[in-house]
């Protein structure tokens, strides 16, 4: 009998996981992160087109921009869903603006949209995943990752031979620009089915984590998922370089 007099059984809260729905992991401080969203992926990244100019480094820039906007969207929000979307209106409204400040015709436009999607799904997840393991606040882990990422990257394009290739390579949104870059100017296109490969494979790798989440298993699967493609990645691009 339960403590109220009831005769239905109370369920004990040790006879499942704890499962988290996505509308628990909604950001702490909404308008914040979504400002943020909006500064990684669209305000950042568009000033940085516009100062720069340069068809080469068109790819990187969207790159970090999409990934700005994905994964702190779906972290923000607690749906991979929003991630998706946002990530793919930021990479839109960004070759729009690359195209009007010079950037030439699409290499391959089915390959541009192809590698958008990929790369959207991959940053959205990875959000989805910080929103799950660190709830409200997991907009903050997404925003240090992008910061992150994102210093990398722009150091390796300043100062070339800054960072070794295969730490590069490690990174998905190097993944992601060296997958833009082959559709936006058809620079290293052999490289870029291995890189949207691995986008993939680490899209599936964490969204098993976040689905499987509170267990921790699936981590040693998503590491080794990441590492290994990672390894293709360096290996076909070292031999592109």
């Amino acid at each position: 009998m339960a403590a109220d007099g009831s005769t239905i059984p109370l369920a004990s809260t040790t006879d499942f996981p704890m499962r988290f729905l996505p509308e628990d992991h909604v950001a702490d401080r909404p308008l914040w992160a979504w400002l943020t969203v909006a500064f990684a992926g669209c305000v950042a990244p568009a000033g940085a087109l516009v100062m720069t100019h340069d068809p080469r480094a068109a790819g990187t820039i969207i790159a970090i921009g999409m990934m700005g906007a994905g994964m702190i969207a779906a972290a923000s929000a607690g749906r991979f869903a929003v991630g998706v979307i946002v990530a793919l209106l930021a990479g839109a409204g960004l070759m729009l603006l690359a195209r009007a400040l010079g950037l030439p015709a699409l290499h391959a436009p089915a390959g541009a949209a192809l590698a958008a999607v990929v790369a959207s799904v991959s940053f959205a997840a990875r959000g989805s995943l910080f929103a799950r393991s660190a709830a409200a606040r997991g907009w903050w882990i997404a925003v240090a990752v992008v910061a992150g990422e994102a210093a990398v990257l722009l150091t390796a394009a300043v100062m070339p031979g800054a960072w070794p290739g295969w730490v590069l390579a490690l990174l998905p949104a190097q993944w992601a620009t060296l997958a833009l870059q082959a559709a936006l100017t058809g620079t290293g296109a052999q490289v870029a089915s291995i890189a949207m490969l691995a986008l993939g494979g680490t899209a599936a790798a964490t969204l098993l984590v976040a689905h499987l989440w509170p267990r921790r298993w699936p981590y040693l699967i998503m590491f080794t998922t990441w590492l290994a493609l990672s390894a293709l990645v360096w290996e076909r691009w070292s031999a592109a370089l």
